[in-house]
């Protein structure tokens, strides 16, 4: 029996190619035109069509950038909230996922249920409460007022639990049998075997730390522990009329996020889809 045309197949296999490139372009065409607008020395910025080839390139805008403003305590900065708060989500909702997936207690799925209904609520509904509870801590101005309140994250919880489930029992049973403990099977058996999320979910919390503005812009107030978002409006305000200053901060800001997803992308591919099939 025939499977179907093959020059049908050919056809459809050709319009989904065209139209992945032409999605793909268009996801790309503005950090395109965003670094070669950096590149710019001279030229009117927005043109028709767009010039994405400067000539000549040069460096000076990100020079420029670089010695006017603090960059380097930027960028340490956020990598430090960064770094500290992706470690938190990660064993914050390892240690959260685990209970809800494969122990027995009463009220488990109704625990489960209420957090997965949170993330129904606006993500801006915390600001007020989380500000009043922190300026009660005198927490206020620190770099752990910015990453402490998303360091448990509901999506984070969702993702282990889905990725535990997936383990099957039997693995469990046999470490049980050897004398396991609960801490023992966690750390030793269940967390090597769900990497895969755990490097999703670290991804998507680099994504969301590193860009991470209104939040930091609330908490903190000294300019000296400011991330590179809020930094960069600042940027924004003092080359206001400079639009290649801006565009050369952008990049400098967007380049680590690519780099990380390039660099991990394997395993976030892996784990977004656990759970999705069993």
């Amino acid at each position: 029996m025939r499977s179907g045309n093959p020059r049908l197949r050919q056809v459809a296999a050709a319009a989904q190619y065209a139209g992945l490139g032409v999605l793909a372009v268009g996801t790309t065409f503005p950090f395109v035109w965003l670094f070669a607008t950096s590149l710019r020395s001279t030229g009117t910025v927005v043109s028709f069509p767009p010039v994405l080839i400067p000539h000549p390139p040069t460096l000076a805008n990100y020079a420029g950038v670089w010695a006017t403003m603090p960059l380097a305590r930027f960028f340490a900065n956020t990598v430090y909230i960064t770094g500290v708060g992706i470690l938190l989500t990660v064993v914050v909702s390892a240690m959260a996922g685990y209970p809800l997936a494969r122990m027995r207690f009463p009220g488990r799925d109704v625990i489960f249920y209420a957090i997965v209904g949170s993330l129904m609520l606006p993500q801006h509904v915390g600001l007020i409460l989380n500000f009043v509870t922190l300026m009660r801590l005198h927490m206020v101005d620190t770099y752990a007022a910015v990453y402490l309140p998303s360091a448990a994250s509901v999506f984070g919880i969702f993702l282990l639990r889905q990725a535990y489930l997936t383990i099957p029992a039997e693995i469990e049973d046999a470490a049980r049998i050897d004398g396991a403990g609960e801490f023992r099977l966690w750390g030793q058996i269940m967390l090597p075997l769900v990497a895969p999320a755990l490097a999703t979910l670290a991804i998507i919390e680099f994504s969301g730390y590193w860009n991470s503005f209104l939040w930091p812009l609330i908490v903190l107030k000294s300019p000296e522990k400011f991330p590179l978002a809020v930094g960069l409006l600042y940027l924004s305000g003092l080359f206001a009329y400079n639009t290649r200053y801006i565009a050369a901060g952008a990049v400098l800001m967007t380049l680590p996020t690519i780099a990380v997803f390039l660099a991990l992308q394997r395993y976030f591919l892996r784990g977004i889809t656990i759970g999705a099939v069993k």
